[in-house]
């Protein structure tokens, strides 16, 4: 095991992995940007280096940078977290120049699902159900209307690189492909420095259902069940469950998106934690969308179904021992929900409120959890993603963890920015949410200046 893992992160999946280190054993160092000097990660880690200007191209993107404070603080791994550098494929070739650990897949596996189109392809190899769409990258326009015309509309358009909701348009007609074409291009060469683009026939009305997977060395591969993330606005998750309330979810096409996604790691050539991200059609059909080779925000919830520590795993796995336990061990008990705790104005389009933290009063309780790096007095800068806490809970049934979130949610208190607790809470109030009945349009057609007022 390593003595000593730097994190290439900030926020509360920073303080995630210095607990999970601690427990190990394990001493942390933690880099920081010139804005989060004051932050909690760069406060609790052994020791911390600053490695540049607030602005992430300059510090946490900022690959020569934490290299150097690798070696300079004698750190033999880097996790990279989630986000920033988790899927850079560069970096993780760059930690394996340098003699350092990366704690992910290796970049050969990163490249191979990072490139959706790529994916796609290995995915078709393996047998894994996919989206029917385009053979590879659409190269231009013309060749978008021909795919179209073949695939039949309404249709995505979506950047081969892409992720996070980026790069991504929906194009119901031949006369919305031109504009759609070349919006989502631009849109992904700004934020991933690709324009090449891909297409999928639209699945309509699906639920949003991934598996967490986790892979050794040794070629054992086991998933850990579903999470269902279709509440999303503008294509990022709000809140994510699991076991997923689908009323389509059995235990044998639980079993059968398992197993599926366990073929998809091994086809990737995958090691360490990852998430296999599936569209489940309302005939119980499901298809292969994506693979995020990193840990995700919304891991809470198969941890607290589980009892599996993945970030503890991720670290094992990385020093090279085999997992620690296999599929057979792999139990589900209750039900989890995370609602993520955003610093933005929900009345105001969701528009982000960094500010200062006069004060605060977070919940807790049996089954509460709560993964945040916010303090009162701290200030939340500018530069970053807005979400400051994820609220966690676990209960018997899916019934108590909706009444256990309400009574959570109503006793977290945020002062001095404004937060998205109140719509958070109007959401867990919603009959259809209530009875399982939603899918990725959820949001889409609900009123959320109503559900931002506060009760």
């Amino acid at each position: 095991m390593f003595s000593k893992v730097l994190i290439a992160n900030r926020g509360e999946i920073a303080i995630r992995i210095i607990r999970a280190c601690r427990e190990l054993g394990i001493r942390t160092v933690a880099v920081c940007s010139e804005a989060d000097r004051s932050a909690l990660h760069a406060q609790i880690a052994d020791k911390t280096i600053c490695i540049g200007p607030a602005h992430s191209k300059d510090s946490y993107l900022n690959m020569r940078a934490i290299l150097s404070a690798c070696e300079v603080a004698g750190a033999q791994a880097i996790h990279p977290g989630f986000g920033f550098l988790s899927e850079n494929a560069a970096f993780a070739r760059m930690c394996g120049r340098c003699g350092v650990a990366f704690i992910g897949p290796p970049p050969e596996a990163i490249e191979r699902m990072g490139d959706k189109a790529q994916a796609k392809e290995t995915m078709k190899a393996a047998g894994v159900p996919v989206i029917p769409g385009s053979d590879g990258v659409v190269p231009d326009l013309e060749a978008a209307f021909r795919e179209a015309d073949r695939i039949g509309y309404p249709v995505m358009v979506k950047a081969s690189a892409g992720g996070g909701g980026r790069g991504i348009r929906l194009v119901r007609s031949r006369k919305e492909l031109e504009d759609a074409f070349y919006t989502a291009s631009r849109e992904a060469l700004a934020f991933f420095g690709d324009d090449h683009l891909y297409m999928e026939k639209l699945v309509e009305n699906p639920r949003h259902v991934e598996v967490q997977i986790l892979a050794d060395r040794f070629g054992n591969i086991v998933h850990l069940g579903e999470r269902d993330c279709s509440i999303q606005r503008r294509n990022q998750k709000v809140l994510e469950e699991s076991p997923s309330p689908s009323p389509l979810m059995t235990p044998e096409l639980r079993q059968r998106m398992g197993e599926a996604a366990v073929r998809a790691a091994r086809a990737a050539g995958y090691e360490n934690a990852g998430t296999v991200e599936f569209l489940l059609d309302r005939d119980g059909s499901f298809y292969f969308m994506e693979m995020n080779t990193r840990i995700q925000v919304e891991h809470p919830v198969t941890e607290m179904v589980t009892g599996v520590d993945i970030v503890k795993e991720q670290l094992r796995i990385a020093a090279g021992e085999p997992l620690s336990f296999g599929q057979g061990d792999v139990r589900i008990s209750g039900h989890a929900i995370e609602c993520r705790i955003n610093a933005e104005t929900p009345a105001k389009n969701f528009r982000p409120c960094p500010g200062k933290i006069r004060s605060m009063y977070v919940p807790g309780g049996p089954g509460v959890r709560i993964d945040s790096a916010m303090y009162a007095g701290y200030t939340i800068p500018p530069y970053y993603d807005s979400m400051i806490a994820k609220l966690i809970v676990h209960a018997p049934t899916r019934q108590e963890a909706i009444a256990k979130m309400r009574w959570a949610l109503a006793e977290f208190l945020v002062e001095g920015v404004d937060t998205n607790i109140d719509f958070q809470l109007n959401l867990l109030k919603d009959d259809e949410f209530e009875e399982g009945n939603f899918d990725n349009g959820f949001l889409s057609r609900r009123d959320l200046k109503a559900m931002s007022r506060s009760n």
